[in-house]
């Protein structure tokens, strides 16, 4: 198969995915809190008509960076139907990915606003925004298959970079998902700002703060500090 053929392949592959994962009502409890949402809204977006759906990945299909984050926002991703669109969150992310060459803007607004990546695709462990920002294990490991498939799609990856805790644990159970072979020693990899995780069994695994309000606001993720992570990544993709 040429090299056009086989990336028509995975455009169409992933925008079936897509189109899976959108259409999803597998976790009774994850429906009826988005769909509420979605119903309900935050007063400042009244006017506004909610996605109030899962939400897919986005980005370059050739990405070599690949970042995970939690879960959509309720009135962020849940909102404008992109992942980390529409939150203080996703403002943090997509600036910081602009000035280190990872996206064309340094804004995310809506899902129709121009922002483009290059080098890199943005997804989520859990797919739809889950009450209090907290999944349950079992709607973690319902998405999983979707994120195996997922980084099936994306052969070209190079590193994930994890956003938070949470993101690092999901990484390593998708590691498992995807057959790589479990990591040598008795310890459990241990994630940390700006910590690289390369054994050679899977994706090397980069930690990043979660660019949450509740991390960027006090201090404990800075611009410099994000920033840092995402040149850090480039550099092990070739990309900066």
């Amino acid at each position: 198969m040429s090299a056009a053929a086989d990336g028509a392949d995975r455009h169409a592959s992933l925008a079936a995915l897509h189109d899976e994962i959108t259409s999803c009502r597998a976790c009774p409890r994850l429906v009826e809190w988005r769909e509420e949402v979605a119903r309900v809204k935050r007063a400042a977006f009244r006017d506004q008509e909610y996605w109030g759906r899962p939400i897919p990945g986005f980005g370059d299909p050739d990405a070599r960076v690949l970042v995970l984050g939690l879960a959509p926002a309720a009135n962020g991703a849940n909102r404008t139907g992109r992942v980390f669109t529409g939150d203080r969150s996703g403002d943090f992310l997509f600036a910081s990915m602009h000035r280190t060459g990872l996206a064309n803007q340094p804004t995310s607004v809506s899902a129709d606003d121009g922002l483009a990546l290059t080098g890199a695709w943005v997804t989520a462990a859990v797919r739809c925004a889950p009450p209090a920002n907290k999944p349950t294990p079992a709607e973690r490991d319902t998405c999983l298959p979707f994120s195996v498939r997922e980084l099936a799609l994306l052969p070209d990856l190079g590193v994930v970079v994890c956003l938070g805790g949470f993101a690092w644990d999901a990484a390593l159970r998708l590691r498992r998902a995807a057959g790589a072979p479990k990591p040598a020693g008795s310890r459990r990899p241990a994630f940390g700002h700006d910590v690289l995780f390369a054994d050679g069994g899977w994706l090397p695994m980069l930690g990043c703060y979660h660019p949450s309000q509740q991390n960027t606001f006090t201090g404990k993720l800075t611009e410099p500090m994000i920033d840092a992570v995402f040149t850090h990544a480039a550099e092990l993709v070739g990309l900066a």
